[in-house]
């Protein structure tokens, strides 16, 4: 038998052969997983959302970010600020942006959008149609303020009374009117520290329909409402105090510093059903504000961040927000929704509390209202402080 013996040299040269072979193969494995794997990692994507915080950003998270986080993958990160343009056009300049979608006031999205800050977008084709097949331009509300906006919420300036303080022959207030009759509800009312919402108050109170206000703001409309306000203010049976801080309202009607107050629908509400305070909110004559998305030109997430505002934006979307606090979805078939499954909102204190009569944009709260407008504001804004701190230094 013949015997076969190989050199150490030949064994070492098979060896590393081998050798090489095995760590190519190992390779090319490596390489494909890579590929595998890349896009997979590629869908762990993130949008970060400005808003104002608190319970309002609160409501966003739980209405729309949680639920389009766990739908899409996509992580949701909530940001708060303080309003304005400022912080989002030093991210610009710096070319260092980091924020995606932000909550802005009608003013400041025409201003964005001007100045090129924002996506402008094609609103039916970017936004869908509504569960009720109407599509998204005749959903909404009310028409947008610039091609950079789409509607987020609406609140509502209103006025409440203490239901244990008025009590005439069980007559109690449901106007605007109402408000301004001392002679009728004699008692201090408390009104806003600065001439928003103040001056359409007086203008409906002095038979001003809702919808005509601006209009006749523009013809010495102004001095109109001031001599109402003076009429109430300098009433024996009546007298002004004034409120910056939302949540002074409230506490002026319990205390009985005030009989009635203006304020905001949603202070208004966490009183009557979060702390079983004795009031009733007045519809007649509320002023309608509102909330919008925008979404940052070279985001850096503008693929993701518009299919998050897709989510947030829709039917099922804002009506999700609406169980976590007390504003109106900006569209009207989210109200469907919330209508065809009340109770819909979840109150700590008091479980499931109808929403309905509380919504801004309900039917039967919508029979006389004022659409703000800001831009009138904006474009008087000189002439209508002058005119109020005036006023209000001859009270």
């Amino acid at each position: 038998m013949l015997r076969f013996c190989l050199s150490p040299y030949v064994i070492s040269s098979l060896y590393k052969k081998r050798r090489r072979l095995i760590m190519l193969r190992l390779t090319k494995i490596m390489s494909l997983a890579a590929l595998l794997v890349a896009p997979t990692m590629a869908t762990a994507a993130e949008v970060n959302v400005v808003s104002w915080g608190g319970a309002y950003t609160e409501s966003q998270k739980l209405g729309y970010g949680d639920p389009y986080q766990e739908k899409s993958g996509v992580q949701v990160n909530w940001i708060d600020y303080s309003g304005g343009l400022s912080e989002i056009k030093a991210q610009v300049e710096s070319g260092a942006i980091t924020w995606d979608i932000i909550d802005v006031y009608a003013r400041d999205t025409i201003i964005g959008c001007d100045e090129g800050l924002f996506v402008e977008f094609d609103f039916d084709n970017d936004f869908p149609a509504g569960v009720n097949g109407m599509k998204a331009s005749d959903d909404f509300f009310a028409p947008m303020p610039s091609d950079c906006a789409v509607g987020n919420i609406l609140y509502s300036w209103n006025y409440a009374y203490n239901t244990d303080n008025i009590n005439f022959d069980g007559s109690y207030p449901d106007s605007m009117e109402d408000f301004f009759n001392p002679s009728k509800y004699p008692g201090v009312r408390s009104l806003y520290s600065s001439a928003m919402s103040n001056l359409e108050f007086a203008l409906v109170a002095d038979g001003v329909p809702g919808a005509d206000v601006y209009d006749y703001m523009e013809e010495n409309g102004i001095d109109r409402a001031l001599d109402k306000l003076s009429e109430l203010c300098n009433d024996p049976n009546g007298g002004c105090i004034f409120w910056s801080a939302g949540a002074q309202p409230p506490e002026q009607l319990v205390s009985g510093e005030a009989i009635m107050a203006t304020g905001w629908n949603g202070r208004h509400f966490n009183a009557i059903v979060n702390e079983g305070s004795p009031m009733k909110m007045v519809w007649d004559g509320q002023i309608l504000d509102y909330e919008y998305f925008v979404l940052v030109k070279g985001g850096p997430n503008q693929a993701e961040a518009m299919e998050a505002l897709k989510y947030f934006t829709s039917s099922e979307g804002l009506a999700g927000s609406a169980k976590h606090i007390a504003y109106a979805p900006f569209r009207i078939s989210s109200l469907d929704i919330i209508m065809a499954d009340e109770p819909w909102f979840n109150s700590p204190q008091a479980g499931a509390v109808e929403i309905m009569p509380h919504m801004p944009t309900a039917p039967a709260n919508t029979k006389n209202y004022v659409l703000m407008n800001p831009e009138w504001y904006a474009d008087n804004n000189t002439d209508i402080n002058d005119a109020w701190e005036a006023w209000k230094a001859n009270l």
